[in-house]
């Protein structure tokens, strides 16, 4: 019997009513698709982890396809968050800024960050795969349906023993016969369920697990109690709301590119994977920092002050949370403190034995 596909259609927080159209144009090509549920969220980044929206995600235990105004990085973040796992599907529809080239990427910089333990890796992951689809790639309905279609083809294909040999074959899953019912209407085609809760636009940051190496730089940096941990010591955002809007400084701060802000205007920072490439490029240009004079340490320095100081708090500059830097954006190794006086008498008298 084929899999069913779950797909969910996340629309734009705006009421742009191109991006209505798009929206509604999809979901209407799918409506014929026999073995797909089509579930429409409000946007996906603003929903609550208790909101109906999110448990409704929650509750899907298959393959799912989510097709939101979000960079596809961003958006499996959002639900990794959330609880909502599953292996990273590859998608063949995207474009150029979802397009992540690394080869002039040095390769013992490339050893040397494959070498690096990643939270994700100490994770189980269920076996279920979610697609992300970013709706700002094309403007055409017909390529959303098509790669949804072919997704659900693919994760129909069955892996069948060959009688008499060594050996397996895939073989498309043969689709069955679609009953009509009394209403003339064709049994299992594509269910829609639309959800309407949507809350307050929000702003907070979403780690990358993936590229996390859990150093904890983000939460030293971060004076506004967004970030803390989890019971293995595990870096999370445990107050997003916490977060002061439109202020995207800890990702500048992150030696690993791990923090997004899916709705900043910047591509960096919202979850393009162009971040992946070589740390040789000029930081500040590349998360678009208003002074092209500054480092992003330097850059997220003075945004981290500025929002102290909204909040009636006082600035404090690089004096807390900032390590020092080399030159490609890595900290720099700490350095051995040069004992004083005063820890050279106390080691004489630890070699007393007293």
């Amino acid at each position: 019997m084929a899999k069913r596909t779950s797909v969910v259609i996340s629309q734009s927080p705006s009421q742009n009513p191109v991006r209505r159209t798009l929206e509604e144009e999809i979901v209407t090509g799918l409506l014929m698709e026999p073995g797909i549920e089509v579930t429409i969220i409000p946007s996906l980044y603003d929903l609550s982890p208790s909101s109906t929206g999110m448990l409704a995600l929650q509750g899907i235990s298959g393959n799912m396809i989510v097709v939101t105004w979000l960079f596809s990085r961003a958006a499996h973040w959002i639900m990794d968050r959330n609880q909502i796992r599953g292996q990273v599907g590859t998608t063949l529809l995207f474009g150029a800024t979802e397009v992540d080239e690394n080869d002039d990427e040095d390769e013992e910089e490339a050893a040397e960050a494959e070498s690096k333990p990643r939270v994700v890796d100490s994770r189980p992951i269920p076996d279920r795969k979610i697609y992300c689809l970013d709706l700002r790639i094309t403007n055409r309905a017909a390529d959303f349906i098509a790669e949804v279609k072919r997704i659900h083809q693919e994760n129909n294909i069955q892996i069948v023993s060959l009688g008499g040999m060594n050996g397996h074959r895939a073989t498309p899953a043969t689709l069955p016969t679609v009953p009509v019912n009394s209403n003339g209407h064709a049994n299992g085609f594509a269910q829609v369920q639309r959800i309407e809760d949507a809350g307050a636009r929000r702003w907070y940051p979403v780690i990358d697990y993936s590229r996390c190496t859990n150093c904890m730089e983000c939460i030293d940096f971060c004076l506004f109690g967004v970030y803390g941990t989890d019971k293995i010591d595990t870096i999370l955002v445990e107050q997003p709301d916490n977060c002061r809007k439109g202020c995207p400084a800890c990702s500048r701060v992150c030696p690993e590119n791990a923090i997004i802000f899916p709705q900043h205007k910047t591509p960096a920072i919202a979850g393009s994977p162009e971040i992946g490439a070589s740390m040789k490029i000029d930081l500040s240009e590349l998360f678009g920092a208003p002074d092209l004079g500054k480092s992003a340490v330097e850059v997220a320095a003075l945004e981290r002050d500025e929002q102290l100081q909204l909040a009636g708090r006082s600035a404090v500059g690089m004096s807390v949370g900032i390590r020092p830097r080399e030159s490609n954006g890595h900290p720099a190794a700490t350095q051995p403190a040069v004992k004083d006086a005063l820890d050279a008498l106390m080691d004489q008298v630890d070699e007393l034995d007293m």
